[in-house]
């Protein structure tokens, strides 16, 4: 067995990926807006060695695919902030990545940057940014600055339909450009920028801001930022991806892509797909992209048991539950193998979904992970101090950070 690395994520999303979830025993449906109920679900988390936690979030109530929006009133409706829980939940749990889901089509670029800026800082260098575009037309008409047609993902895909490739296209070329000004105002301070000398007056020294002097086609961004630089410097950007243009944004601009396989043979498909893309596009980050799977997660006893809970939340909510991912519901130690063929083929972390919260969270953090451990797949750095180190990431350097000369040298020059 290869003793690579492999890392774990968890994504939260109310009750539990599973739309009826939410109606089970061992749910808390009372607790969905309450801060604690996130607090206790990362404690678990944390506790139980992941590595990040994701928290979903969207301009718009929940919904189903792409098409007209449709106000259920038998699935969970309504969510928190995510970028404003994330930083309540950051100062409370240390030691664990949180990272927000923040979307790029509707958000000035400049107050997401800013943000999560702000919660590298709050947690002392856990942040992340799990970056989403909005192509559903309902979304668009909260903000009003802009009318997104019906986005049809399939059609897209295939290419037949141009407006739905344009479509496509504009929203994630746009979601390059917010990352890319991100990045930027992220290093727009040098980590020696701040002073504080009470003698000379001086809290900056001004040389040590940059202007990131960015133009695109949707908006430009001066800068510098309004926010020091973070301990990260750099606060890791995950882009889940299903097709070409997705994936060609993740080998651009972000650290680590998540992906959809839905059997071995599709998660090869896959990795060859995003090969295609980094011969298509130019990778704008020092560090190599890092691929990690994602699979909704139901796990029971035995096989049928986890067969059985599925089939009852499906009749609960009146269909089989559909997702982009796979279900895995089975045993923790069928879960378990599952997501090693998947790091023999390539993959260097996982991000799961639980169907049901917190059950399946606990299942995965008591069950699955230490049949994980006794592989030796989930080695760690020795009391790693940021999220970048615990997932293998290097020092992010700034691209502003000018050389300072040595005090002689200053002393030389003045004497000139």
């Amino acid at each position: 067995m290869s003793r690579t690395p492999f890392h774990l994520g968890i994504a939260l999303d109310g009750a539990g990926w599973h739309p009826a979830a939410w109606r089970l025993d061992a749910a808390r449906p009372a607790a969905l807006f309450d801060a604690d109920y996130w607090l206790s679900l990362v404690v678990e988390a944390q506790a139980g060695g992941i590595d990040l936690v994701t928290i979903e979030d969207s301009f718009g109530l929940q919904t189903t695919g792409y098409g007209a929006f449709e106000l259920r009133g038998d699935e969970v409706r309504g969510r928190l902030d995510a970028l404003l829980l994330a930083n309540t939940i950051a100062a409370q749990v240390p030691g664990i990545g949180v990272v927000p889901t923040v979307t790029t089509t509707h958000t000035e670029p400049f107050h997401t940057a800013t943000g999560i800026q702000t919660l590298d800082h709050v947690s002392e260098g856990w942040a992340g940014w799990r970056v989403q575009v909005s192509g559903r037309s309902h979304e668009a008409a909260h903000v009003g600055r802009r009318v997104v047609s019906a986005l049809d993902p399939v059609r897209a895909a295939a290419g037949t339909d141009e407006k739905q490739t344009a479509l496509i296209r504009e929203l994630f070329r746009e979601a390059a450009d917010a990352i890319e000004v991100a990045r930027r105002l992220w290093d727009s301070w040098e980590d020696d920028a701040v002073i504080r000398d009470v003698a000379t007056g001086r809290f900056i020294d001004r040389e040590r801001l940059h202007y990131v002097d960015f133009e695109g086609e949707s908006f430009s961004v001066k800068g510098p930022s309004i926010v020091p630089r973070s301990p990260q410097g750099q606060p890791l950007v995950y882009v889940l991806a299903h097709q070409k243009v997705p994936y060609e944004l993740a080998v651009a601009q972000a650290d680590i892509v998540g992906v959809t396989p839905h059997s071995d043979e599709h998660l090869e498909q896959i990795l060859g797909e995003l090969g295609d893309a980094e011969l298509a596009v130019d990778r704008r980050v020092d560090e190599p992209l890092r691929v990690w799977g994602e699979a909704v997660v139901l796990i029971e006893e035995t096989r049928e048991a986890a067969a059985a809970a599925l089939a009852t939340l499906d009749e609960l909510h009146g269909s089989p539950y559909a997702s982009d991912a796979v279900i895995l519901a089975d045993t923790a130690e069928n879960v378990a193998a599952q997501l090693l063929r998947w790091q023999q083929v390539g993959l260097s972390g996982v991000r799961l979904r639980p169907a049901r919260l917190p059950l399946d969270l606990e299942r995965i953090t008591r069950s699955v992970v230490p049949v994980l451990h006794e592989t030796g797949v989930l080695r760690r750095p020795q009391s790693p101090t940021t999220l970048r180190e615990r997932l293998g990431f290097a020092p992010a350097e700034n691209r502003y950070a000018t050389a300072r000369p040595e005090t002689a040298d200053l002393i030389e020059s003045a004497s000139r």
